[in-house]
């Protein structure tokens, strides 16, 4: 069977409103996400959500008084076309990689998306070069990962592409992509979940 890809899937589960569940199952996953990048941080700052979905992570971000734009892009329609219903923000719809922003942001957001990419690293290299301000921070969440034993069928199951790296590896591949300050941790911690691999980076000055 030919592997679909995985914005259909997502543009499956928007139809479905299964963006919604997304949204709360990942909720306290992205809120230690976004403290530990928020937490250093000063004054104003610009972001932007790469996976967006339904825009939920820019909305949240909008109601921090020192954000003066969050916008987000994601590659499903339907995901995008959701985001643009519930909010006023700035949503683009675009394949990744082979699109980038139009200005450049101090922090980067991303919730399960780069294992989908085959090769999530250089995908990094291109948000840590082109998308972000120098000092400007990374912070990226992954469920599917080698630790996380119960996430391995998710490829088979799903029949999408993913790509497994490791705890470790995923750390090499931030220090690989340019950024430094490089940590990894797992947030989200819950009975019966390993929980969500965080990836905080950030771009050099000079």
């Amino acid at each position: 069977m030919t592997e679909r890809d995985a914005t259909e899937l997502f543009s499956e589960w928007a139809l479905r409103d299964r963006d919604l569940g997304m949204e709360s199952g990942h909720a306290a996953s992205v809120g230690e996400m976004l403290s530990m990048a928020l937490s250093r941080m000063e004054g104003p700052f610009s972001a932007i959500d790469v996976g967006c979905g339904n825009g939920w992570v820019c909305r949240a971000l909008e109601d921090n008084e020192d954000c003066e734009v969050a916008i987000g892009v994601d590659g499903s329609e339907e995901m995008i076309r959701k985001a643009r219903e519930r909010g006023d923000g700035e949503f683009h719809h675009a394949r990744l990689p082979g699109w980038a922003p139009s200005r450049r942001f101090d922090l980067v957001h991303s919730m399960e998306f780069l294992y989908y990419l085959v090769d999530p690293v250089a995908m990094l290299a291109e948000i840590q070069e082109n998308w972000m301000e120098p000092g400007g921070i990374l912070v990226a969440g992954v469920d599917h990962y080698l630790e996380n034993e119960d996430s391995l069928d998710w490829p088979g199951s799903l029949n999408v592409h993913m790509t497994t790296l490791s705890q470790e590896e995923w750390r090499q591949g931030m220090t690989d992509a340019g950024f430094i300050d490089v940590e990894t941790s797992r947030v989200g911690l819950r009975d019966g979940f390993v929980g969500t691999l965080a990836l905080f980076g950030r771009k050099p000055v000079a």
